[in-house]
């Protein structure tokens, strides 16, 4: 059995000034997805499309807006709506906490929509540039929960030899579901993603498994994740989290099929032919 080790919130603190590890979390999701994203432009079939770097730091641009705002009003909405109702002035206290993952997806999706319009691509293609490079931000995002000691896991066998007991919940040990995520949704939708993307796919496909990879893998480790106490286990004991990954997982389905029956290919075909390069 393990005990959580206490390590300080604050990274560094430069006069009244302090930089959390959460925060960084977020600068080492931002600056690998533009490196990924940046390499994975220079191969087929983004190259042959126009890709290059100026147009990933613009959807790089739209992207951290999407996360910033679609996770906090995605926690705002599926998770404490009569609380935030109640306290508006609280919505826009993101220093306290409180980021939705499925709010931060619909966020980033309305992002890379609004970019797509922008440069007359069908919205697919964005999305199959941007999908194997997000997971490696998200593994960096459940390295800044376990370094915070919170959501942390369900009770767990003592004999568990990876057991571990986070102060801030009691003495009882628990699953570290934090690294469970880490590597689930983050290592290993990683290596799936990039190792399926890194040849020419129907177009959504690579998108569609994001979807359906996501939604499973999270799925998976709500088990074994504490619950939010305001709102504990809902219909079918399922968490919040999973139900939010039932349609998640649905669209994904829906799109890959529509993928390799190649309707997305046929729109984007249709969107080239209107808008000539």
């Amino acid at each position: 059995m393990l005990i959580h080790p206490h390590i300080d919130p604050i990274a560094l603190e430069l006069g009244p000034l302090k930089i959390h590890w959460y925060g960084l979390t977020y600068l080492v999701a931002f600056a690998s997805f533009y490196l990924l994203a940046t390499w994975r432009a220079r191969k087929a079939p983004f190259a042959q499309n126009g890709w290059n770097r100026q147009q990933i730091e613009d959807m790089l641009f739209f992207g951290v807006l999407g996360v910033v705002l679609g996770g906090r009003l995605g926690y705002v909405l599926f998770y404490k709506p009569a609380h935030f109702l109640s306290h508006p002035a609280e919505i826009f206290a993101v220093w306290q906490g409180g980021m939705s993952f499925h709010g931060g997806l619909l966020g980033v999706i309305a992002a890379m929509a609004l970019y797509a319009w922008k440069t007359r691509r069908h919205f697919f293609e964005v999305a199959d540039l941007v999908a194997p490079c997000v997971p490696v931000g998200l593994a960096a995002g459940r390295i800044g929960n376990f370094i915070n000691g919170e959501l942390w896991g369900r009770l767990a066998d003592p004999s568990l030899p990876w057991a571990m007991v986070f102060p801030a919940a009691g003495p009882d040990p628990r699953h570290p579901s934090q690294l469970y995520q880490f590597g689930m949704e983050g290592l290993l939708l990683f290596a799936f993603l990039w190792w399926y993307g890194r040849r020419p796919r129907a177009l959504g496909a690579v998108s569609a498994w994001f979807l359906i990879g996501y939604g499973a893998f999270r799925f998976i480790a709500e088990y074994f994740r504490e619950p939010d106490d305001f709102l504990g286990l809902l219909a079918l004991n399922m968490s919040m989290g999973q139900w939010l990954c039932v349609p998640m997982i649905g669209a994904g389905v829906l799109f890959l099929v529509l993928a390799r029956q190649g309707v997305w290919q046929r729109q984007s075909d249709a969107i080239a032919a209107r808008h000539p390069s």
